[in-house]
């Protein structure tokens, strides 16, 4: 596919010789020059914007949406979409929440106080709960990915609400005496300046590259986008990849949910709606292809910067909450378009470059 666009940006012609096209360059790395300017725009508009201190703050807040996109790309690259992640996000932060309220024993006439880190396993094994069913009605009961991801969604939600008879879990600090502190840490601590949660997610994001680009399983993942059925009949177990990628997108909004829990030192059924588009959004805008088999972890950190930087410098210029929607929807919209100007001009450009009749055109894309 490489070698395909190759060739064909070569017979254009490029702007400033042979091989180099300004055009595609700058549709390629839209998701960086896009984050360049919006930089330089509010550090024009505002003096507070570009600090080391905002910048910080502001990749804090990123952190919680580069997580939910970085399980939301996994599940993107084999054609499949992940509606529950909002919701996810929630629901592990109530379980974490509720954890640290103290678990009950009425049979014994105790209340137990869960370590940290216990804490932690058990909301990402509730964020690894809601993947597995999803990944089960997708690849096992064939239910679309958009319908069965809904349905999680309300139902995840619907949990959290009862869990919490709609309230919310305040104070989660914990108690020395009860040995249960420390939830805290990853929301406020630093190391070396730099917040938790950035740093969580810069691991996060690590493992993903090394999966996708040096693993089998990668393979498998883009190969199932690529075109699910050639990739079974080669071999690939198309229906553990599927599962198995959900999973890691309940995860990656598990832990999300306890970087947001533990920012706020609050865990409330109502946190992260609407999180699952912003998700789609820093996917898209990172140039990953919505029909699967495209995409990177690199542009999604991109994506998920862009809007986050965005939104925190409309809000650092005092614009209406409202006019913050308006702007990070149009920016949806436009990474769509340019994400169908880039992926369709490849599409119709294959058979002339290539050389091979229109039959044989997609076994050679499959390669």
């Amino acid at each position: 596919m490489a070698d395909t666009t190759q060739d064909n940006s070569g017979s254009r012609g490029g702007l400033f010789g042979d091989g180099f096209d300004l055009g595609r360059l700058l549709l390629e790395g839209r998701a960086f020059f896009a984050l360049i300017a919006i930089i330089i725009v509010f550090s024009m508009l505002s003096p507070f914007y570009f600090t080391v201190n905002n910048l910080l703050i502001m990749s804090s807040h990123v952190a919680i949406f580069g997580l939910l996109a970085i399980g939301m790309l996994l599940v993107i690259l084999t054609g499949g979409i992940d509606l529950s992640v909002g919701s996810t996000l929630a629901l592990s932060g109530v379980v974490a929440g509720a954890l640290m309220q103290g678990v009950e024993l009425q049979m014994f006439g105790v209340t137990l106080y869960p370590p940290v880190w216990v804490v932690a396993i058990l909301a990402c094994a509730t964020g690894a709960f809601v993947g597995i069913i999803n990944g089960v009605l997708v690849a096992y009961f064939k239910v679309p990915a958009f319908v069965a991801t809904l349905g999680l969604l309300y139902v995840a939600r619907g949990v959290a609400l009862l869990m919490t008879n709609g309230l919310t879990y305040n104070n989660l600090g914990g108690r020395e005496e009860l040995g249960n502190t420390g939830f805290d840490w990853l929301g406020f601590n630093r190391i070396f300046n730099v917040p938790i949660g950035v740093i969580v997610l810069a691991v996060v994001a690590i493992l993903a590259m090394l999966m996708l680009n040096r693993t089998a399983l990668g393979r498998w993942i883009y190969s199932t986008g690529g075109n699910a059925r050639a990739a079974e009949l080669s071999g690939v177990p198309v229906k553990r990849v599927t599962v198995l990628v959900y999973v890691m997108s309940g995860v990656c909004s598990a832990i999300a949910g306890l970087v947001l829990s533990s920012q706020l030192t609050s865990a409330g059924p109502t946190a992260g709606q609407t999180y699952e588009l912003t998700a789609i959004a820093a996917v898209v805008i990172g140039g990953a292809a919505l029909t699967g088999g495209r995409g990177n972890v690199r542009g999604t950190l991109l994506g998920a910067f862009v809007i986050g930087f965005l939104s925190d410098g409309l809000v650092i210029i005092g614009v209406s909450s409202y006019w913050q929607t308006v702007f990070t929807g149009a920016v949806i919209v436009l990474a769509v378009l340019l994400n169908s100007i880039q992926y369709g001009g490849r599409k119709r450009s294959s058979p002339k470059t290539t050389g091979t009749p229109p039959s044989s055109t997609p076994k050679a894309k499959q390669a």
